[in-house]
């Protein structure tokens, strides 16, 4: 399956709908778009993402620290961003 990002804009944040498989490849093109809209706060919608990889929860776990805010979020993944948060501590 292949990894798609859809933009949204809304009046609170910007939208990011991530589907697919996540992977290290991703996670520069998601970074150049973060990078284009930081002036604005950014939600990433991962209701149909799957996410392939620690690469991919590190990153998210990164993000969510910076204040990027992550919605529908699968419990697999909340709980690994969890492990990762712990670690880094």
């Amino acid at each position: 399956m292949a990894f798609r990002i859809q933009r949204s804009s809304r009046a609170e944040a910007v939208v990011f709908f991530l589907s697919g498989v996540m992977d290290i490849k991703h996670i520069e093109r998601l970074k150049e778009l973060l990078e284009a809209e930081k002036q604005t706060p950014i939600i990433l919608d991962l209701e149909n993402a799957t996410l392939v990889g620690r690469e991919a929860v590190q990153f998210l776990s990164e993000l969510e620290a910076a204040g990027i805010g992550i919605a529908n979020c699968p419990d697999y993944v909340r709980t690994w961003i969890e492990v990762e948060n712990r670690r880094e501590r």
